[in-house]
């Protein structure tokens, strides 16, 4: 097995056909066809099921394209590695940020940037679902995302580093602001950034309640969406307490105070067990990691 052809493969399938993906590689069809069929050979399965529709992965070509965006990344961090010894300072760095994180990583990344001019950096902002395939396939260099049942799957390292309390938003003229119980909201439309069925904050808000999952749920990968939604209807999203107190809240939102207390928050840094990080990475997460944990010892001061 040749890196070409895995480099084919994956060509293949993000462009959803071979001769899609030979347009954009620049080779001809039966060159590519050619590459594809010696690596299925070579491995003795089928990795794509061909079509008229374009092409679909079979079982063994799920498997074997997650071991392969994992061995491209490798190389490339490789590479990166070599070009920044050669040209010191350079390379690249890609962090994926929960929005809850976003306040506390910007200062971080606004002074790496600073003594880094040369790396090239990449961000990606969303929610465990979006964040965390991407660092298990090392298209991320790590992520800053809250506890889930997904940020502790099989050759993930989770690292909590920081605490605070969740609530319920709503806009600031809700008619249910003033309610205590997850009975009063159940029939409101709430909104998440996780889809239901990965230990998203609306599933554990009412399992602990002992309620079903609501009817109504509209599941926002953009926050900033989220907020402009909440603004106009008369949805509810749970949020952690500095989300609500930050300007783009002032004015717009209004907290539900609920008993019992909601789930807390729990941030942290999630990154490959197996992988070890270029130094741009590591210095990058280390200054975040610096940063959330300085706001989870100040927020635990101001609760004493």
């Amino acid at each position: 097995m040749r890196f070409n052809q895995v480099r084919d493969f994956l060509a293949i399938v993000d462009a959803g056909s071979i001769r899609a993906a030979a347009r954009a590689q620049g080779v001809t069809h039966p060159a590519l066809t050619k590459s594809l069929r010696q690596l299925e050979e070579e491995l003795g399965v089928e990795l794509i099921r061909r079509s008229t529709r374009g092409v679909s992965l079979t079982a063994m070509g799920q498997a074997f394209a997650a071991r392969a965006r994992a061995i491209q990344a490798e190389i490339r961090k490789a590479e990166e590695e070599l070009a920044a010894l050669s040209a010191p300072g350079g390379g690249m760095v890609s962090v994926g940020l929960s929005p809850t994180a976003i306040p506390f990583a910007a200062d971080a990344l606004a002074e790496f940037l600073e003594q880094h001019p040369l790396v090239r950096l990449r961000v990606v902002e969303g929610p465990p679902s979006v964040l965390v395939p991407l660092v298990r396939d090392e298209s991320l260099d790590f992520a800053i995302a809250q506890k889930t049942r997904l940020t502790a799957g099989a050759g993930l390292r989770f690292r909590p580093l920081y605490r605070d309390r969740m609530t319920i938003a709503c806009r600031a003229q809700h008619p249910a602001r003033n309610g205590t119980t997850i009975d009063e909201l159940a029939d409101l439309c709430w909104l998440g950034l996780n889809p239901q069925g990965a230990g998203s904050l609306v599933e554990q808000i009412f399992a602990a309640a002992g309620k079903p999952f609501p009817r109504r749920f509209v599941q926002c990968e953009s926050f900033a969406f989220a907020f402009e939604l909440m603004a106009r209807t008369d949805a509810v999203m749970p949020v952690s307490a500095p989300v609500l107190a930050s300007p783009a809240a002032a004015g717009r939102m209004s907290e539900i105070h609920i008993e019992p207390p909601l789930p807390p928050l729990i941030l942290g840094l999630c990154s490959r067990q197996d992988v070890r990080p270029t130094p741009p990475a590591a210095l990058l997460s280390k200054s975040i990691a610096e940063r959330l944990l300085s706001a989870a010892a100040r927020a635990a001061k101001l609760t004493r």
